[in-house]
This record gives structure tokens, C-alpha cells and sequence, in this order.
């Protein structure tokens, strides 16, 4: 039998979860918290460069924060993630350790991918999350700014590790989402 959403009801979408994808997020909601279950499909998501599925877990005044963007709000933080899964062809994501519960969860997630200078990138990052009506409120990065930049530029990512060098980057890379909005229009 099929449920109104013509999934098999062993697989309907939960009440609490915005956007579902069965396929993806079923065989591993079992004995998840509400909270675990919508930070896996955030980075099943992820893995699949599905940018829109994405962004409708996060809530419309969602603050995001990481070494390389600093602090965005709403709308930028969704465009960020829409930005960096167009570009990133080669993407590669894979997620562990994640946990959640009372409002709050955390995750390890690895990424491999050229950079635009055409060097490849390991990115290891720590996650952590606070969740709100079903939906992420804020969501902080956090990695190696220094072991990024070196592999991202190569010897002159040295400058990477010095005091302030993120804050610079960051600069830059709020003018290339800037940039990339103003041309989505």
C-alpha cells in the first residue's frame, strides 16, 4: 500500500524533515534523533552536489561560519552552498560521527576537490550545528585555515598560517559569492 506522498509508508516523510529524499536518508533514520537524522541528510545531500535539497534544511535566518567565508546570514548562506556545489565538479563528501539531540548535533565530514588554481584539496572539518523547528539555525566550520591554504595555493598558501590571513581570505570570498549572486540575478 501507498502512502498520499507515494512512498511505502515504512518510508513516508517525516513531519519534522522538509525535504525528503527515501532513497537516500531511509535505511539510516532508524534510532536517529530528529536532529542526527536532518545533519545526515544535510550531507547525504552535500555528497550529492544537491544544493537546493541543501539549503531547505536550513532555516530562512540560518547563520553559517568558517574559516574561509567568515559569518553569513540567510540567503548568502545558501548561495554559498549553491556556489560551491556548481563549481565543484569533482566534489567528493563524506560525512561520520554524526551525532544530535536537545537542539543541537555535530559532525566530521571530509572533502576532496580541485581548487580553483587547479590543486586538489583535502579538507578535514568539524561541524557543529544548532537545529530549530526541524530545521538548522546556525552551522559553524571549522578546519585547518593554514593546511587549506597551503594546499590550495601551494608554497605561497604559506601565508596562510599567519595571524589574519583568514580574515583576508575571507574578504575575497565574500566578493566571489557577491560576484556569483549578482550574475544568478
Amino acid at each position: 500500500m501507498r502512502s498520499l506522498t507515494g512512498q511505502d509508508p515504512e518510508v513516508a516523510r517525516p513531519a519534522w524533515l522538509p525535504y525528503w529524499r527515501p532513497q537516500l536518508l531511509a535505511p539510516t533514520v532508524a534510532g536517529m534523533t530528529p536532529e542526527a537524522a536532518i545533519i545526515t541528510e544535510f550531507y547525504n545531500r552535500f555528497a550529492a552536489r544537491d544544493a537546493e535539497g541543501m539549503v531547505a534544511l536550513y532555516a530562512d535566518d540560518v547563520a553559517f561560519r568558517d574559516p574561509a567565508f567568515g559569518t553569513l546570514h540567510g540567503d548568502r548562506a545558501k548561495d554559498m552552498w549553491r556556489m560551491l556545489c556548481r563549481s565543484g565538479t569533482d566534489l567528493r563528501v563524506v560525512a561520520s560521527g554524526i551525532e544530535g539531540a536537545a537542539g543541537r548535533g555535530s559532525a566530521h565530514w571530509e572533502a576532496d576537490y580541485t581548487f580553483s588554481t587547479r590543486r586538489t584539496v583535502h579538507n578535514a572539518v568539524s561541524a557543529r550545528f544548532t537545529l530549530r523547528d526541524g530545521l538548522i539555525s546556525t552551522h559553524e566550520d571549522s578546519f585547518d585555515f593554514g593546511a587549506w591554504a597551503q594546499q590550495a595555493f601551494g608554497p605561497p598558501g604559506i601565508v596562510g598560517r599567519l595571524p589574519g590571513a583568514s580574515s583576508v581570505f575571507q574578504v575575497l570570498s565574500r566578493r566571489q559569492l557577491d560576484s556569483w549572486r549578482a550574475r544568478r540575478g
